[in-house]
């Protein structure tokens, strides 16, 4: 069953015109519109996630993978389609504030590609992940303080350092505060938006594997957002590929990374052979 379907998602940014979309993306070689200088970050993207699935996001810089993510965890304002996501009746992308906000707090978690814009680095590790459950109408504070270690325990964080500033925490503790924060309520989708971008590599690995075995254990529905081929290897079942804002190959992640069909898939793989 699917928990998010997405249709003709597109991002824009600058006035666009009428031409913005035929003007630009793989073919043309360019997201920049010739005619009024916007940039098409993405355009008519199409995909559904289903239950306990990983989706992989591939692309390099500029693809307008992280655009995408932003959209779909309702963090940034699109430009047109439909978004679906099935606690809600109606398009994601243009509900109001407060069901946004309600859709945030319990229903789709967000791993942030920068620390700071997912974690308040003045706040406790434990305070960052409290302020999520508060959000969903948690008020006990025993209660509170124990799901907060359940969830440092559950991403391998020291819990005796929940009350120590987050800015004290080392880049992958912080990012595993995140992961704990994004699951907090037991959301039906998870978005990591480049999971391990400035981690040491052991540090990386560490993480992908916590995370793996969290979805695995929670069959939570996840999108991760990567230019890293060896992340979207090892979490997603399904690849989209984008360039120039445009989806351009999809399929089975095994068959994406074995037999590409797009000639610039088989260069994006060729290229870290």
């Amino acid at each position: 069953m699917s928990v998010l379907e997405a249709t003709d998602v597109t991002k824009i940014y600058g006035q666009g015109c009428d031409h913005c979309v035929e003007q630009t993306g793989h073919e043309v070689g360019d997201n920049r519109c010739p005619v009024c200088d916007s940039v098409v970050a993405c355009a008519d993207v199409e995909f559904d996630v289903h239950d306990g699935e990983v989706l992989g996001i591939v692309g390099e810089s500029g693809s307008g993978k992280s655009s995408l993510a932003e959209m779909l965890a309702l963090d940034l304002e699109a430009t047109a389609g439909d978004v679906r996501h099935r606690s809600h009746d109606g398009n994601l992308l243009t509900a109001d504030y407060q069901t946004r906000r309600e859709l945030e707090r319990a229903h789709i978690g967000m791993v942030h590609q920068q620390v700071a814009d997912g974690l308040d680095l003045e706040f406790t590790g434990g305070g960052n992940v409290a302020e999520q459950l508060l959000a969903a109408s948690w008020r006990n504070y025993e209660e509170i303080r124990e799901r907060v270690a359940e969830l440092f325990e559950e991403t391998e964080i020291p819990i005796d350092r929940m009350d120590d500033r987050t800015a004290t925490y080392s880049g992958g503790m912080q990012r595993r505060v995140q992961i704990a924060k994004a699951i907090a309520n037991e959301p039906e989708l998870v978005i990591l938006d480049e999971p391990t971008t400035g981690l040491d590599v052991s540090v990386q690995a560490r993480i992908l594997d916590m995370f793996r075995r969290i979805q695995r254990e929670q069959g939570v529905a996840t999108i991760v957002v990567s230019h890293d081929l060896g992340v979207i290897r090892l979490l997603a079942d399904r690849t989209l590929v984008m360039r120039h804002g445009r989806v351009i190959e999809s399929g089975l992640t095994d068959r994406i990374m074995e037999d590409p069909h797009h000639a610039y898939t088989q260069k994006l793989i060729n290229s870290v052979i």
